[in-house]
């Protein structure tokens, strides 16, 4: 069977290109197309002789697909609301054929994106924008993205009207950003209006659903931040901000320049505390999956507030539970933060080590002398193994406060921070490695 999959464009009756004019032509009655009732209705005047269907949920896509494929339909047509590539059904469609071979081929057919008419609408170079989609994802995702003087392109669903975006600006401190909410492109009601974010918050107006809103951020200061280093006071703790189980910035700083995040990378954050090091890990990389282990209840709460306080919901996991037994049903990682064991830090190390590939890191904090004297041991063993490059650093802050009325620096505890690259495969240790038996 092959699949089509077609971009419509924005506009109220589908303007198609030749290619796409004779695939429809082409198709049998045994045929299907599948669409949005909207987006079937953009081919009222085009003639064709498949039948048309309404598109099924993700969910059920899969089962329907294999289903028309036992039954012999040869053609399969996917309409796409604009770009079908550009947070479309595109890419799931693609990642669905490349795993399931028996599927002949899939084609793409580019059309007009929705952001692409609202930038021609407002005269907005789209390099010169970054396009969020809210559409499916919580409205606390735009968090990450809302710092000063940016030009946002939000898609949107019914959770994420105009209103509710200006009111995330507001509680952000970014009041004076400009809203222009483009509301049908491409059909008779379309309609572009302009609003500051006070303005619109307090708006009692319903909007086409059907719209793309442009935020430009003002030049104020963000609640979120814009560089690495987010200050205690910013995150929730289980002991009043930036007090309880939260790692200090200057050393958050040095773990984040250790992790050295990529895209796709799999990372676990073991005693993820509070979440400072994880929800960083995560608000910088948003490209990269990151799982949070805490078994602590109150951390947990904090950890789940900071989540959604600074965005990162899609890409930061919460694992409730104590290492190693949480970890079994885990994606193998490729980079691991121990920020807390529990007393069994080597063990820890040990395991995590058989897990990691080649290539892989570890990065270890350690306070207390038996926390280091266990890392010094796993060091040792690293050496006689030959099988990694490592690093090491004490980080040692002293902070201006005040006493008696004179400023005086107050020291912390030293924190040791431990850097292991995996440099080869251990002996006998197996190509792809299984969670369950390393850690049993």
């Amino acid at each position: 069977m092959e699949i089509h999959v077609v971009g419509l464009g924005v506009k109220a009756q589908a303007v198609l290109c030749q290619d796409v004019q004779r695939l429809l032509a082409s198709l049998s009655a045994h045929d299907k197309i599948l669409g949005s009732a909207r987006q079937l209705e953009t081919l009222g005047e085009i003639a064709y002789q498949a039948q048309s269907h309404t598109l099924p949920k993700l969910a059920d896509l899969a089962d329907c697909i294999e289903h028309w494929q036992q039954q012999g339909v040869e053609k399969l047509v996917v309409l796409a609301s604009g770009d079908a590539l550009h947070y479309g059904i595109g890419a799931w469609l693609g990642r669905f054929v490349d795993q399931n071979p028996a599927l002949d081929t899939i084609r793409y057919y580019a059309n007009v994106s929705s952001v692409q008419e609202a930038c021609h609408r407002l005269g907005l170079s789209l390099q010169d924008a970054q396009v969020v989609s809210l559409h499916g994802r919580p409205l606390f995702s735009l968090r990450r993205y809302l710092q000063p003087n940016r030009n946002l392109l939000l898609l949107t669903d019914q959770f994420s009207q105009p209103q509710h975006i200006a009111k995330e600006l507001l509680q952000a401190g970014l009041d004076d950003s400009q809203i222009q909410v483009c509301e049908a492109l491409g059909y008779d009601e379309e309609k572009v209006t302009a609003y500051s974010a006070k303005e619109l918050a307090e708006l009692a107006h319903e909007f086409n659903p059907l719209n793309v809103v442009v935020v430009i951020t003002s030049h104020q200061d963000s609640l979120y931040p814009s560089t690495p280093g987010i200050a205690e006071s910013r995150f929730v703790t289980d002991k009043g901000h930036g007090k309880g189980m939260i790692t200090k910035r200057e050393v958050r700083l040095a773990i984040l320049s250790y992790m050295a995040l990529d895209a796709k990378d799999v990372v676990w954050d073991i005693g993820a505390g509070c979440g400072g090091v994880s929800v960083e890990l995560a608000y910088w990389q948003e490209k990269a999956t990151v799982y949070g282990i805490e078994h602590h209840p109150e951390r947990l709460a904090c950890l789940e507030e900071n989540r959604q306080r600074f965005g990162v919901m899609q890409n930061l996991h919460i694992i409730a539970g104590r290492a190693p037994q949480a970890l079994v049903d885990l994606p193998l990682p490729n980079k691991v933060f121990i920020g807390g064991s529990d007393g069994t830090l080597e063990d820890m190390m040990n395991q995590v080590w058989r897990l990691l590939p080649v290539g892989g890191r570890l990065v270890v904090s350690a306070v207390t002398e038996t926390s280091r004297c266990q890392v010094m041991s796993f060091m040792t063993s690293r050496d006689l193994a030959q099988d990694a490059e490592d690093d090491a650093l004490q980080i040692a802050i002293s902070k201006c406060e005040r006493l008696a009325g004179q400023r005086v620096f107050r020291p912390s505890l030293p924190v040791n921070l431990y850097q292991f690259i995996k440099n080869k495969a251990l002996n006998n240790e197996p190509e792809h490695n299984s969670i369950k038996e390393t850690l049993s």
